[in-house]
């Protein structure tokens, strides 16, 4: 272990890998010694003859599997936003590998055993509320990967799990190298006109590295609406890029992932009859804050209902303004036409207040100061997992260190698209370990000598992805399986959305709008229109979000028994025209988010039936919006219990009756409404 940079004890502060001595050759032998050590403590712990109890085996569970949690908190924060063919291979190989060797534990016949009694006895072993949730965690999981099944069906479990890790390695992979491939070259800067200067250098550069003599490359995104879409003022150079997007994974070459999503699909339904759920999205919503699927669908069909009459509305004004023909790829570029067009004052200049380096330090750190008394401090001599990434070590108010901070903010062709939030290294003070936690954007890098400015989304996208840190970063809880983060999938975009409302909050927009040249504030009319700009949603945002949704539900609906009757054999993109038109979201000019085939949420990430959780979060949010503007806004005391409530308890709490604590009542609906323009429709 010791000779092994990877499993080696760290020498940097709050363990930080020492990145700069491992090698891509480290990671297998580093997971092979970690899986053997894990099984070790595991049978240890399985066999003890002690009767057993919370400590001995629950609490046992949690201290075990240090080596292993940190090899996979190195690797897997490297196979995001910097993977390369080696590391892609060895994700291949490992998903497999790791997949068998929790279904080793959960299926563990005497660690069941011991469980299962204290399950059973829970009522009187004396917990505190987090200890009996952790049990109950641990039972459910056990449960679920088929624990109580017959031999035969746990083999079949077994099998399902681990074909299914390769298949969702697989779909990310399929997608970052499609988004590459698809990437549209331009031979002239005139078609690229809208853009900025920065964004048509860069795009000459992307050429350049990309092996290309002359012209533009423009990245793709991962969403089907691109931004570089609602700038181009060339219906043309629109229509290529637009298309470019929305075929991905559907051309029929070797990223084609239309026969990996139907036998996801298949697999996961499988398992779901195996476990006695009617479907996949039943078992997924049995652990989340939402009683049942049945009850999302409905939210989901009001809120459709709502959203395509005004998504119809504002289609009528959009096509006043651009004439009666218009193409799906023209929307957004109209749709911001509109905006301009309605705003007190030009919005066009709004991107040159909004410089990184200043956003993030007397934005994003004053407004994480302001309410919970951080203090961020750049360490330059920290070693890093690419030249791009920054590290901040993050104090309380009281100056005690309490972990760090990565920033990874720039595209390249090595990280895979969208913008998350990682661990490198859980909160826990069982362990005595302090949070390591890393923001992955894609911003496009500015030219040398010049600043990255941000565009509204772009700005959003970064105090959302900090809400996430700050959830990670301020907890503070026993077990590491509840740490931050760790939290019913429809919970866990709660606290991000609401870091999203300080954004443009006048007391932070104050502090760090300033012009990227001259210095000077941003002035009170185009603070006062970029807030009114962005107040309400636009009909063509919301529709894309909730046909996404409404695609991730129809897939995970669809039962064993019906697959076994043929109802995938229509392929991808008839079951995703067929389900769409069923939800009411169908629609020839505004396609989902994501359409099915690169839609790595559900495929390749953790929100298979759970991308619905985005706008059940949402209610919590837009009511905690109004708690902060109610109480006072951006004060300690309100961030004091916001972060008592939510941000430093994790899993450890039931999360919604924390909320519900906050507000002194349930949350409702009418907030949201109003936010997205619905109420009156």
């Amino acid at each position: 272990m010791a000779t092994n940079p990877v499993l080696a004890p760290s020498r940097h502060v709050h363990g930080l890998p020492d990145f700069g001595s491992i090698s891509d050759d480290d990671f297998l032998p580093a997971f092979t010694t970690a899986m053997a050590e894990h099984l070790v403590e595991i049978e240890a712990i399985a066999t003890d003859t002690q009767d057993p109890t919370f400590a001995n085996t629950v609490e046992a569970l949690e201290r075990s599997g240090r080596l292993l949690g940190r090899a996979a908190g190195t690797f897997f924060n490297l196979v995001g936003p910097d993977t390369n063919p080696q590391r892609n291979a060895i994700a291949q190989e490992l998903a497999p590998l790791l997949t068998d060797h929790q279904n080793t534990i959960a299926l563990h016949p005497k660690l069941f055993a011991r469980i299962a009694s204290l399950h059973a006895r829970r009522a009187d072993l004396g917990l505190d509320e987090p200890s009996i949730r952790l049990l109950d965690k641990r039972y459910r999981e056990a449960i679920r990967a088929g624990a109580g099944l017959d031999p035969d069906e746990q083999q079949q479990m077994r099998e399902i799990s681990s074909r299914l890790s390769v298949l969702t390695t697989t779909f990310t992979q399929a997608v970052l190298d499609e988004s590459n491939d698809a990437a549209v070259l331009v031979e002239t800067a005139a078609e690229l006109d809208g853009l900025s200067a920065s964004s048509i250098a860069a795009a000459a550069d992307a050429a350049r590295a990309a092996g290309h003599d002359s012209g533009h490359l423009l990245a793709l995104e991962l969403p089907s609406s691109q931004s570089a879409v609602a700038s181009l003022t060339d219906p043309a150079t629109r229509a290529r890029v637009f298309e470019a997007s929305i075929s991905r994974g559907l051309r029929g070459n070797d990223h084609d992932t239309r026969a990996t999503i139907i036998e996801i699909v298949t697999l996961r339904a499988r398992r779901a009859a195996l476990l006695g759920y009617r479907d996949h999205a039943e078992f997924v919503i049995a652990e989340q804050t939402a009683p049942d699927a049945e009850a999302v669908e409905t939210m989901l069909g009001e809120l459709i209902s709502s959203a395509m009459r005004a998504g119809g509305r504002e289609l009528t004004r959009l096509r006043e303004l651009a004439g009666e023909h218009i193409e799906p790829s023209d929307i957004t570029f109209w749709l911001g036409v509109e905006q301009r067009r309605g705003a007190a004052v030009s919005l066009d200049d709004f991107a040159d207040y909004c410089d990184l380096d200043r956003v993030l330090t007397d934005g994003v750190f004053f407004a994480a100061r302001s309410l919970y008394g951080l203090q961020f401090v750049e360490r330059d001599d920290l070693p890093t997992y690419h030249p791009d990434v920054r590290t901040w070590e993050v104090f309380d108010a009281e100056g005690v260190s309490i972990g760090l901070y990565l920033g990874d903010y720039f595209a390249r062709s090595s990280k895979r698209g969208g913008a998350w939030m990682n661990n490198i290294v859980d909160q826990s003070t069982l362990l005595g370990e302090q949070p390591i936690v890393v923001n992955v954007c894609n911003f496009t890098r500015p030219q040398a000598n010049e600043r990255c400015l941000l565009s509204f989304d772009q700005l959003t996208t970064l105090f959302h992805e900090f809400g996430h840190a700050l959830h990670g970063l301020l907890s503070a809880v026993r077990f590491p399986a509840q740490s931050g983060t760790s939290v019913p999938r429809d919970f866990v975009e709660f606290p991000s959305q609401v870091n999203e409302m300080w954004s443009l909050h006048p007391d932070v927009l104050a502090n760090y709008a300033r012009h990227h040249e001259t210095g000077e504030p941003i002035p009170a009319e185009l603070a006062e229109a970029a807030r009114a700009a962005t107040s309400v949603e636009s009909a063509h945002s919301t529709i894309e979000y909730l046909a996404a949704a409404a695609l991730d539900l129809a897939w995970h609906r669809v039962t064993h028994a019906e697959i076994a009757a043929g109802a995938l054999e229509v392929g991808v993109e008839a079951f995703e025209a067929n389900a769409l038109s069923r939800a009411g979201v169908a629609s020839e000019l505004i396609p989902p988010r994501y359409r099915s085939a690169y839609f790595n949420h559900i495929f390749g990430g953790g929100y298979a039936a759970g991308y619905y959780s985005y706008i059940w979060s949402e209610v919590l949010d837009a009511e905690t919006e109004q708690w902060f503007l109610a109480h006072g806004g951006l004060t300690r005391a309100n961030g004091r219990r916001f972060a008592e409530a939510t941000l430093s308890r994790g899993d450890s709490v039931d999360p919604i009756a924390s909320h519900r604590a906050l507000l002194g009542r349930p949350a409702e609906i009418a907030p949201l409404l109003a936010r997205k323009g619905l109420v009156s429709v």
